[in-house]
C-alpha cells in the first residue's frame, strides 16, 4: 500500500472523527463484539459469506455485587436477500436476489433490584459500494431503525418513607412517580471498509454512531435527560501465517457522553480443515479494556457453527467488591450456504 493511499484513507475517516464532537448511560453491547456484528455496525449486515446468518449472544454479569445483570440479544441477516421464485417477479425457475442485504436484531437486558428491564428491535438494511480509486477495496453503508422500551419495577425497591423511626415497615407508603415506562424510537448509521493486502493479509475498518435522534430516557418526563449519541471505530487485521494458523489482532473505540471504552487484543485461529464457506477449527484470544477489565475467549467453529465462551475479569475500582469477577458471556452464529439456483428443465415426451 503506498503512502498516497494510505493518506486517502485517512482523509475518508477523518471527517467522521471530527465530527462526532462533543458525545455527551451506555448502550447495551457485548465484550465478544466481533461475534455481535449487528450491534457493532449496521453496515456489517450481510457482510459474511453464506447466504443466511443468525446469532444468539446472552451475558450475566455483576453477580457477586449485586442482582446480576443480564443480557440477551437475537440477530439475524441475509447477504443479498434472496427469494423464492415468483413473489415479486414472474416464475422462470430462479430464485430473486435483492440488491441489498437486510436483516433483524432484538434485544433483551434486565439490570439490578429494580428490575430495569430495556428490550429493542432493529431492523436494518446495507449497500455494498466500489471504491473508485481502489478496485480490490470495498465499502459498505448501512442504516438501522429500531424501537426501544424500557421499563422499570418501583415494587422492588425500598424508600425513606418506610422507615418507621424503628425499624424498616414495607406496610407504610411508598414515592410515586410519573411513569413506569417510556419507549422510543432510534436512528443508527455505519459504513465499513475492507481490503485485501495480499492472499495472506487483510484488514477492515469501520465507524458507526448510534441514537442519532437523541431520545428521551427520563421516568420523571425531563425533557433534557436524553440518550447520548454512541461512536463506534473498530478495525481487524488478518494474517494467514500457514494454512492452518491464523492470527487477527483487533480493536474497538467507544465513546458515548462522558464514558470511553478502549478494547485491544486478538484471536488465533487453528484451521482443521476448511470449504469456501466454512471452517472446522479452534480458536482463542485475549483482550484488554483499559482502566476496567480484560477478558479471555475460546471458540470453535465446526462447519457453519460458530461458537465461543469468555469470562471478563475486573481491573478497575470495583475489584474488591467484585472479587475480581465480571461477567460471563456465550455466543453461537450459524451461517447457511447459497442456495442453489433451479434450473430450468425441457419435459421429453416418454417415448423420446
Amino acid at each position: 500500500m503506498t503512502t498516497k493511499r494510505l493518506a486517502i484513507y485517512i482523509l475518508i475517516i477523518s471527517p467522521f472523527l471530527f465530527s462526532c464532537g462533543h458525545l455527551s448511560a451506555q448502550d447495551i453491547h457485548f465484550s465478544q463484539f466481533f461475534q455481535s456484528p449487528l450491534l457493532l455496525n449496521p453496515a456489517l449486515c450481510g457482510q459474511f459469506t453464506g447466504s443466511y446468518r443468525v446469532g444468539i449472544n446472552q451475558r450475566t454479569q455483576w453477580r457477586s455485587v449485586t442482582t446480576p445483570f443480564s443480557t440477551f440479544a437475537f440477530g439475524a441477516d441475509a447477504n443479498n436477500i434472496t427469494l423464492p421464485d415468483g413473489i415479486f417477479n414472474s416464475e422462470d425457475g430462479n430464485y430473486q436476489e435483492l440488491p441489498f442485504h437486510g436483516g433483524i436484531s432484538v434485544y433483551s437486558d434486565k439490570a439490578g433490584d429494580s428490575q430495569l428491564k430495556t428490550t429493542g428491535v432493529n431492523l436494518m438494511a446495507a449497500q455494498q459500494f466500489k471504491v473508485p480509486f481502489d478496485e480490490k477495496a470495498s465499502l459498505h453503508a448501512g442504516a438501522m431503525l429500531g424501537f426501544t422500551t424500557m421499563r422499570i419495577d418501583y415494587s422492588k425497591l425500598t424508600y425513606d418513607s418506610q422507615w418507621n423511626g424503628v425499624n424498616y415497615d414495607p406496610n407504610l407508603p411508598v414515592e410515586t412517580f410519573p411513569r413506569a415506562q417510556r419507549g422510543y424510537l432510534n436512528l443508527n448509521l455505519g459504513a465499513t471498509y475492507a481490503r485485501p493486502i495480499d492472499d495472506k493479509q487483510s484488514f477492515t475498518a469501520g465507524i458507526s454512531l448510534y441514537n442519532l435522534s437523541r431520545p428521551k430516557q427520563s421516568f420523571f418526563d425531563e425533557g433534557y435527560v436524553k440518550l447520548d449519541t454512541r461512536f463506534n471505530l473498530h478495525g481487524s487485521y488478518t494474517y494467514k501465517y500457514t494454512n492452518e494458523l491464523t492470527f487477527e489482532p483487533m480493536l474497538l473505540l467507544m465513546r458515548q457522553g462522558k464514558y470511553t471504552e478502549f478494547n485491544i487484543g486478538g484471536l488465533a485461529h487453528y484451521t482443521l480443515s476448511e470449504k469456501p464457506w466454512a471452517r472446522n477449527g479452534l480458536y482463542g484470544g485475549i483482550f484488554l479494556r483499559a482502566k476496567d477489565s480484560g477478558f479471555f475467549m475460546a471458540g470453535l467453529q465446526y462447519g457453519s457453527w460458530n461458537a465461543a465462551v469468555s469470562y471478563d475479569v475486573n481491573t478497575s475500582s470495583l475489584k474488591p467488591a467484585s472479587n475480581g469477577r465480571g461477567g460471563l458471556e456465550f455466543s453461537l452464529l450459524h451461517t447457511f450456504s447459497k442456495f442453489p439456483r433451479k434450473q430450468n428443465a425441457k419435459t421429453c415426451p416418454n417415448y423420446m
